[in-house]
């Protein structure tokens, strides 16, 4: 049996001020690295140790990792980073107040654009300053991995590849794994891994900072699976 820890990053400072944030680069806000470190010291509580650990290009998420592992005394162990494992692209939507959309679209159509795994929230054109083009992260990949909009299906499309290439080898080596993300991605891989249908996914929130402990079997079916209390 193997354990794989799963954690949203700490509440960011788009998470308290209730806006969509996606691939916008936003910090975490100071209860998010408080929720960080209480994540860490948790995780040593209960004895965790990791061999390697997983996170995106966004800094919310890669310093809640770091703030975890250093509480853990972990800070040397390998850590990649993917831009497969970034928050859903929220196209138009990123940056705006989630209360004020809702206003102006409607609370039923606006959860169709958040929660919908077919939904695609509006797009962005290339010359817009949120189009990932222009950061120089993401130079290496192609036009047509550079998102305008993005739904949890097209989510789950590009975590998939990097799950099955990089995380499942090493939890095939038996190495102890801690995969640091956002809401989107995460869902999308839970729901992979818990085949769920589309309309559990709908319902499924993570919480942020909140160590989500997956136990595998030796095909990486799970047996079961917990939030660490």
């Amino acid at each position: 049996m193997q354990k794989l820890v799963l954690l949203r990053h700490g509440e960011s400072v788009w998470n308290k001020e209730n806006r969509f944030t996606g691939w916008t680069d936003v910090d975490l806000s100071e209860e998010g690295v408080e929720q960080a470190k209480k994540a860490g010291l948790l995780l040593k509580k209960h004895d965790y140790n990791f061999d390697v650990g997983f996170t995106s290009l966004l800094k919310r998420s890669i310093k809640t990792l770091h703030i975890v592992l250093e509480e853990l005394d972990h800070l040397w162990i390998p850590v990649q980073k993917s831009w497969r494992l970034n928050e859903r692209f929220y196209g138009a939507l990123q940056g705006l107040n989630k209360d004020e959309t809702i206003a102006k679209y409607g609370a039923d159509l606006v959860q169709k654009w958040r929660r919908d795994p077919h939904e695609l929230p509006p797009s962005i054109t290339k010359d817009d300053e949120r189009y990932p083009g222009h950061d120089p992260r993401y130079k290496d990949l192609t036009e047509r991995e550079l998102p305008l909009t993005e739904n949890l299906s097209q989510t789950m499309d590009r975590v998939l590849p990097f799950w099955n290439e990089f995380i499942v080898r090493d939890i095939k080596k038996d190495k102890k794994v801690i995969v640091c993300a956002h809401g989107n991605s995460l869902r999308a891989l839970i729901q992979y891994i818990d085949h769920l249908t589309d309309e559990d996914v709908i319902k499924l929130d993570i919480p942020t900072g909140i160590p989500l402990i997956y136990e595998l079997d030796e095909d990486l079916n799970c047996t079961k699976h917990y939030y660490l209390e």
